[in-house]
């Protein structure tokens, strides 16, 4: 069981909105719990609220309506610098012309810490984040993964209640990106913090967090854990955002009990009904569920593209209902434009999102 820190606290929206000038809803209306010591991400497209959301925790933009508790406190209306926060900045934010050290210290200086008590915290701060015997170094002898981990430790070392991370790897290629998010989760944990961090990368978001809250449109689509939004989309745009959907039109056939039956032309398929009933709808089919078959049963079909990406094959398949998406691991007899091929799906994964 993950420990939580003492410092640590929750993050309450209640029925939160954000209006820029007369009429640009930026966050409507918004009720959000983020439990202490817990990793929380907002994820959604451009302009769907989450680094607004974000901002508004951290004190930088006001709301114009509700209420934003951090703890059993109300800071709705508190300025920055009376919330007991600190923000990781997607541009990481540091003085080029300041060591490391320097960087990291830089806000303990204004928070009443002598001069010893600093020092042994920056020490400290640089030894969470694996940078011990950096502090001599300025930003620009760092790779930037090491230059995100500088930014990482400024903000720990000031032990806020609650720590934000806006977009903190966009800057950084695929390889490091995975290296530091891993990072980044293993220090929330091993100090149990309460983070709230923002992403557009659905891989991202479904790899350090608790909880997911997808948002669209200025409003909240679905929150829940990572398994929960994969496996169970509420809607058609979660399904296609966390994780890549094949959405294909279906009908529902019968339901009995908790199971329905789908036709897809001739092709059938049984799956949870997830309360809908008999009539037009939709099937999300991530494309790893796909099974597609040279020969046997299932909807014909036939291979448009074939992309060899290393340890997988991907294709686009063109079917009566469309294009579809499908990925296999196999790529010692990989399939061939032009091919005729068979489509079905596996036992487990297709999930009914209403029409």
């Amino acid at each position: 069981m993950v420990k939580i820190n003492a410092k640590a606290a929750s993050v309450s929206f209640r029925n939160v909105t954000k209006v820029y000038g007369r009429d640009v809803v930026a966050v409507d209306n918004i009720d959000l719990e983020v439990a202490a010591g817990s990793l929380v991400t907002l994820l959604g497209p451009s302009g769907c609220g989450k680094t607004t959301t974000l901002r508004m925790i951290a004190g930088l933009e006001m709301a114009s309506k509700g209420q934003i508790f951090i703890g059993d406190k109300d800071v709705t209306t508190l300025p920055a610098t009376d919330r007991d926060v600190s923000m990781v900045f997607q541009s990481y934010a540091l003085f080029p012309h300041m060591t490391v050290m320097e960087n990291v210290s830089y806000g303990l200086k204004f928070s009443g810490f002598d001069k010893a008590e600093t020092k042994d915290r920056a020490i400290a701060g640089l030894g969470l984040v694996g940078l011990e015997g950096y502090g001599n170094r300025l930003p620009s002898e760092l790779s930037g993964g090491q230059q995100q981990r500088v930014a990482v430790a400024r903000a720990l070392v000031l032990e806020p209640q609650v720590l934000l991370f806006d977009e903190p790897l966009s800057n950084l290629d695929a390889k490091l990106r995975r290296q530091v998010r891993e990072e980044i989760r293993e220090i929330q944990q091993n100090l149990g913090l309460t983070v709230v961090y923002v992403t557009h990368d659905q891989e991202e978001a479904l790899a350090v967090s608790d909880e997911i809250v997808v948002m669209r449109n200025a409003g909240i689509a679905q929150k829940g854990t990572p398994r929960d939004l994969y496996e169970a989309p509420a809607d058609a745009f979660v399904a296609d955002f966390i994780g890549e959907a094949n959405l294909i039109p279906c009908e529902i056939l019968s339901v009995s009990g908790d199971m329905a039956e789908i036709g897809i032309g001739s092709f059938r398929h049984k799956l949870a009904a997830r309360g809908l009933q008999p009539g037009k709808a939709r099937v999300a089919v991530r494309p790893s569920r796909v099974r597609i078959d040279a020969e046997g049963q299932g909807m014909p079909a036939r291979i448009a593209k074939a992309t060899y990406v290393g340890s997988r094959m991907e294709y686009t398949v063109e079917a009566a209902f469309g294009s579809l998406f499908a990925v296999l691991d196999d790529v010692t007899q990989p399939l061939s434009i032009g091919d005729e091929v068979k489509l079905s799906f596996a036992a487990s994964g297709p999930v009914l999102v209403p029409g």
